[in-house]
């Protein structure tokens, strides 16, 4: 099962992350992004099987890189 997290130093608050999986992704009360999912702002968490085809185009659209994405 695939896993996400975002670097948050290299977010720049654009929200096409939660935009494309707003399930997954949020952003805080600045507009960087962290991943919603219980322990998302601490690494990598396990993506529910009906987000994960969202969540990778939020990985793949991510215009600073900052949203990871892990293989297992």
């Amino acid at each position: 099962m695939p896993k996400t997290w975002v670097e948050r130093e290299t977010c720049i608050a654009c929200g096409a992350c939660s935009a494309a999986c707003p399930e997954v992704y949020g952003e805080d009360e600045d507009g960087f992004a962290f991943v919603k999912l219980p322990g998302g702002r601490e690494g990598f968490v396990e993506i529910p099987e009906e987000y994960v085809a969202d969540a990778r185009d939020a990985f793949e659209g991510c215009p600073s890189e900052s949203v990871k994405w892990q293989e297992d």
